[in-house]
């Protein structure tokens, strides 16, 4: 009994669709890899945030009465 080809067809007959799971094995283990360290991490800002003092001591800024 032969594995009936459903993913891939190629020159290596039935290899091919192990190859080609492999791979997609592969990519899905990677990236819940790295799924898992991004919950983990802290969030990281392209700007730090600022306080309300330094905002209003600022020169670019004018305080509001």
């Amino acid at each position: 009994m032969s594995l009936p080809i459903i993913l891939a067809h190629g020159a290596l007959g039935s290899f091919d669709e192990l190859i080609f799971l492999g791979v997609a094995v592969i990519f899905f283990v990677m990236m819940g890899i790295s799924w898992v360290k991004s919950r983990n991490a802290p969030p990281e800002f392209e700007e730090k945030p600022q306080d309300s003092a330094q905002t209003a001591e600022s020169p670019d800024h004018i305080k509001l009465e």
